[in-house]
């Protein structure tokens, strides 16, 4: 059985958690540039500040964390043991705030590609750059 956490110990390692930078972005990122694309970063001018803006093809990307945004893969599935109706209401509001996000982007004409961190790592990015290829050059 793993050691609970004090709340001291669980505030540190949270405070580690990155919201921009992170290695499935930085991963997405290398992978647009290396199929020849130009982009802009967290455009916070565009609700949600996408992660990756194309806007001369009016295109964005966001790279989503498979826990905080609730993804069905296995990392995804996975739900806290303690604080529980907390980080369910922190979880379930970031799904709904994701869904909102998106919505908001195709009203104002935008296309919005989401790819989760399941899909970055190094068996599956093959197939993510298959993905995002496909998604950049569709009119």
């Amino acid at each position: 059985m793993a050691d609970k956490l004090t709340t001291r110990q669980r505030s540190e390692q949270m405070r580690r958690v990155r919201s921009g930078d992170t290695k499935p972005e930085m991963v997405v990122r290398r992978t647009a540039f290396a199929l020849g694309y130009r982009f802009r970063l967290h455009v916070n001018t565009l609700p949600g500040s996408p992660d990756l803006v194309f806007p001369r093809l009016r295109k964005v990307v966001f790279v989503h964390g498979c826990f905080w945004h609730q993804h069905s893969c296995k990392r995804g599935n996975r739900q806290p043991k303690s604080n529980v109706e907390y980080w369910k209401t922190k979880l379930d509001r970031n799904k709904r705030r994701d869904r909102g996000t998106r919505v908001r982007l195709r009203k104002l004409g935008w296309r919005v590609l989401v790819v989760w961190e399941c899909q970055t790592v190094p068996s599956k990015q093959g197939r993510m750059a298959e993905r995002l290829q496909q998604f950049l050059t569709a009119t």
